[in-house]
């Protein structure tokens, strides 16, 4: 860990902030109503300031919160210990903060199907929350989070550049994705951490370069990227990883699941929160960076063991050929205004 302070690993640090932030979370972001179970889940790379402050917000809000801790999970997708596991389905929200996340795992799909809300916030330690919820207004960034679904939504074609050497093009599935339409009321869905959005690309369109150059995870070996990991890809799948030594750490790891599933592309996200400017090495907020553009490698529902996510950083993004976005700065009007009323810098 780089320390900018020497505070940040201190229970001091932004104690007041992290306490403020986790109040909007369970007022803005996720609104807990009394009475509502929340179970809380943490492995022992999770920062226990977060957890616990997320605790207390549910309590004084009327909600009842549980929390718990185990060992990390080797790779994400996987399941918590059997206790929590079966435990899982009966609350209203599940709040994860394991590092190695439960998304897409058969315990995460048990919660859901039951009406649990499953938020997704993992390892996120105390700065990370006063960052990315404590600080940003949270109506536009949801706001943002529906004008870039529909307007690509509306194109068939969306084609994404950098200076790294991405391009890369993929159809739009006009079914639309229930991951980023408005939720059921009653529950059973997934809730990510703000500044994200995205579209349901066809998988077997993904065509052309994938460049990562700003983060990569998992594998836990990489994070931070030092040099670019270059994808080609074809009907969807990644047939060559081109690079340095994370360039091979990472096929490597891709080849590890023996199960070619692990080599399909799944997703398209754009990235837009205020409080992420720069690459931390914690997936959650690298593929929020403002301006970025994240993709999934590894679809669940195809059966893939274990899934990974990679950002681009200064993309340009067309839609039917007309850029909303230029190296990481959006353009389009809509999106130009709502930066304004978040007070991004630069707009």
């Amino acid at each position: 860990m780089i320390l900018a302070y020497g505070t940040e690993p201190r229970p001091e640090f932004y104690s007041f902030e992290l306490a403020a932030a986790a109040h909007r979370l369970v007022t803005e972001m996720r609104p807990i109503r009394p009475g509502q179970q929340v179970a809380i889940t943490a492995d022992t790379l999770s920062d226990l300031r977060a957890v616990e402050a997320t605790a207390r917000a549910v309590y004084a809000v009327g909600g009842i919160p549980s929390v718990f801790r185990y060992p990390a999970n080797p790779q994400p997708c996987m399941d918590p210990p059997a206790p929590v596991a079966a435990g899982l389905p009966r609350a209203d929200v599940w709040t994860d903060f394991a590092v190695a996340y439960h998304l897409y795992s058969p315990a995460y799909h048990a919660a859901v199907a039951a009406g649990c809300i499953y938020v997704c916030l993992t390892g996120m330690d105390a700065d990370m929350m006063v960052r990315t919820v404590g600080q940003v207004p949270y109506r536009p960034l949801r706001e943002m989070a529906d004008q870039l679904y529909r307007l690509s939504q509306a194109a068939d074609v969306v084609r994404v550049t950098a200076p790294s050497g991405t391009d890369l093009t993929m159809r739009v599935d006009k079914a639309g994705d229930p991951f980023w339409e408005p939720p059921p009321e009653s529950g059973g869905y997934p809730q990510m951490l703000g500044g994200q959005s995205g579209f349901m690309a066809i998988r077997e369109s993904f065509e052309g370069v994938l460049v990562f150059d700003g983060a990569l995870w998992p594998p836990a070996e990489l994070g931070v990227l030092h040099q670019p990991v270059r994808l080609t890809i074809e009907n969807g799948r990644v047939v060559s990883i081109e690079g340095g030594h994370e360039a091979q750490v990472f096929r490597r790891w891709l080849e590890s699941f023996g199960h070619p599933a692990m080599f399909q592309m799944d997703h398209a996200c754009y990235g837009f929160n205020p409080g992420v400017t720069r690459p931390s090495g914690r997936i959650l907020e690298d593929e929020r960076i403002f301006g970025c553009m994240q993709f999934g490698i590894g679809p669940s529902d195809w059966g893939a063991p274990s899934h990974t996510d990679g950002v681009v950083l200064n993309p340009t993004v067309y839609l039917d050929g007309v850029p909303i976005e230029e190296e990481g700065r959006y353009v389009h009007p809509d999106l130009v205004a709502l930066c304004r009323e978040m007070g991004v810098p630069g707009y």
